[in-house]
């Protein structure tokens, strides 16, 4: 096995290309338990027939437990969209296009988004009373079960070459609400910086999905209070800004 290239550095992962393979690496940090459900999660998605990565195996390198994968040649969304920024609205509306597409599957035997939600929101460094507004409002929204990828960016779609959009990074998906997924992916504009881009986005969502805007911004509150308990301390400063606000405007 070949790790001298490197495809990506994260904080508790490296990412290497072996020819037509792909090694994600864990360091030490990760459970052994979260790495094999995040191979099953992918062997899962793998069956309902979305353009993914094929598993090849879980292993151990070194010590470290890894996720073999196959490679996919091609470019990013994000490579795409910053290469030619004039196309970056057909490149969004592919990429709108692609989640409705994820959002059209179900699987069963995926954890449940509700579930994982209610235990961050309990574990945010919110006040009781705010912890308490978002337990009701989320006991309040319609029980979905639609696959939720749940870290949905275009730097995690890669267009090979022959334009087959490939979907990566499944480590995060549930079954649950399409719009609390959609909230996500609106946060992560705005925490690239693209403001622009946010809006775009989930006004091309609405109008391709018929959902109305105010029903995914009333889900604005509760899934940054989810996503603020991990993450790098700016990033929770503001997640926690969106999780006090009484009503998203």
């Amino acid at each position: 096995m070949n790790l001298d290239r490197v495809i990506a550095v994260r904080n508790d992962k490296t990412i290497y290309r072996d020819g037509d393979r792909c090694i994600k690496v864990f360091d030490e940090s990760h459970s052994k338990a979260d790495i094999l459900n995040e191979a099953l999660n992918q062997a899962r998605i793998e069956e309902t027939g979305l353009h993914i990565p094929k598993l090849l195996g879980v292993t151990m390198i070194d010590g470290k437990w890894a996720i073999i994968s196959e490679f996919i040649k091609g470019k990013t969304l994000s490579q795409l969209m910053k290469e030619d920024p004039d196309n970056k609205d057909k490149y969004l509306n592919q990429f709108v296009d692609l989640q409705l597409e994820i959002q059209s599957k179900s699987c069963s035997h995926l954890n449940r988004l509700r579930d994982k939600m209610e235990r961050k929101i309990s574990q945010a460094d919110l006040d009781a009373t705010t912890r308490f507004d978002l337990h009701a409002r989320l006991e309040g929204m319609p029980n979905h079960s639609k696959v939720c990828h749940g870290d949905f960016w275009p730097s995690n779609v890669i267009i090979s070459e022959d334009g087959t959009p490939y979907v990566i990074d499944w480590s995060h998906v549930t079954q649950g609400n399409a719009s609390a997924d959609v909230a996500r992916t609106y946060l992560l504009f705005w925490l690239n910086g693209d403001i622009d881009g946010a809006k775009e986005y989930l006004k091309l969502f609405c109008e391709k999905s018929g959902t109305p805007l105010q029903y995914v911004q009333k889900w604005m509150p509760i899934v940054a209070a989810s996503q603020s308990v991990k993450g790098k301390e700016k990033e929770r400063e503001f997640l926690l800004s969106w999780a006090n606000v009484v009503e998203y405007h």
